[in-house]
């Protein structure tokens, strides 16, 4: 990330760079500062007699990664309700927090957030920062944005954590750019080292490696987190915490959108939330085969989910599909039918609680991940099973 810099010892203090900027990035007291609303267009470089400015490649290194401490968490509400990616968030938040010796902290945007507050009550954080405003109650990218770089820059967190949902995929980016740090996206695991750094892993290349990051020279780091690979944090209402009640400055709120209507949207069952799933993979040989698939899940009251491959013949939805490039799921059994079990799809559902995969391969790698598993064709194995479960 490239930056301005000031050389102090050739600035006069001429004020001429402040009159030719047209973002107002620059002003000037006892010495010239650049704010947030540079753009780095170059202007003020060339306006500039002492050649006192310059553009420098390449991130600028934090000044003291020491006073970066704690962890942070972004409180997602939609609607009055807590996101569960919010609660997968501060259980690992507290692992990272305790790790360090440091501290666990929430900041919740939204309107009317007394129920929301009492609800993190319930579980181990050290302190709740509440930005409570009906401008707030939906989220909107440029007002979001502000609460949040208000708090961080008093806060100074060493660790930001935020869930890769539609809301945290738009605000992280923004709130990277004001902070001048690095964002790495979707992760699916975290952990840290002794001095501070976040190790953060994620899938790259399609999912064909894992790439571990860490950002050594500069703070804070910010990461978000796929929804439903962490395991959410148990309650603890008696872990000591306090509520701090912040204010939301009017210009907090200046944003290019507004609310004409609020409609909600129909409810639909997403295999996210299924706690039985029956997956099927390239083993199936045509569509109309699925019937079997979705007889047995059924039987169990569970839904039905498709790989990658299934979606690209037409043969299921997008929305049936688990791995990297679709859903990632923790349900309590997981049944795979004929899933070779590539990495891209282990990725998505290695956090169920009960694996049974069922695959005519005995060196298929599904069988690494499984907690129990069948050598056979489950054209075979599922009529069987779904007479048994009769």
């Amino acid at each position: 990330m490239s930056y301005l810099k000031i050389l102090t010892d050739q600035c006069s203090l001429c004020g001429k760079c402040v009159e030719a900027c047209p973002f107002n990035a620059l002003s000037q007291n006892l010495q010239l500062e650049v704010n947030e609303n540079c753009r780095l267009c170059g202007i003020c470089v060339k306006a500039c007699p002492f050649q006192a400015l310059v553009i420098e490649r390449g991130a600028k290194p934090t000044a003291n990664l020491k006073s970066y401490q704690n962890v942070l968490i972004f409180a997602e509400q939609r609607g009055g309700k807590l996101s569960g990616v919010t609660l997968e968030l501060i259980g690992k938040g507290r692992m990272l927090a305790s790790k360090l010796g440091q501290k666990l902290f929430v900041v919740l945007p939204g309107d009317r957030t007394e129920k929301l507050v009492s609800e993190l009550k319930n579980y181990p954080v050290d302190a709740i920062f509440v930005y409570d405003h009906k401008e707030l109650a939906y989220f909107r990218a440029e007002p979001y944005t502000a609460v949040l770089y208000d708090l961080i820059k008093e806060l100074k967190p060493g660790i930001i954590l935020i869930g890769a949902t539609q809301v945290g995929r738009s605000l992280a980016p923004r709130l990277a750019t004001r902070l001048r740090t690095g964002l790495t996206a979707d992760c699916t695991i975290l952990d840290v080292k002794p001095n501070g750094d976040l190790i953060q892993t994620r899938p790259a290349f399609g999912g064909n490696v894992m790439a571990q990051i860490i950002t050594p020279r500069h703070r804070p780091q910010l990461a978000t987190v796929r929804p439903k690979v962490m395991t959410p944090a148990a309650k603890k209402p008696s872990h000591p915490k306090q509520v701090f009640i912040r204010e939301v400055k009017p210009e907090f709120l200046d944003s290019g959108i507004s609310f004409l209507s609020i409609l909600p949207k129909p409810q639909e069952t997403s295999i996210t939330e299924a706690e039985v799933i029956v997956a099927v993979g390239r083993g199936l040989k045509k569509a109309e085969d699925l019937a079997l698939i979705e007889e047995l899940a059924k039987s169990l009251n569970g839904m039905v989910a498709v790989t990658r491959p299934l979606v690209e013949a037409g043969w299921a939805s997008y929305t049936r599909q688990v791995g990297l490039s679709g859903r990632t799921v923790r349900p309590k059994l997981y049944i795979a039918c004929g899933i070779s079990g590539a990495i891209q799809h282990v990725a998505g559902m290695s956090g169920s609680d009960l694996i049974f995969a069922i695959n005519k391969d005995p060196e298929a790698p599904i069988f690494e991940v499984a907690h129990f598993g069948l050598v056979g064709d489950f054209y075979e194995i599922l009529p069987a099973l779904i007479k048994e479960l009769e």
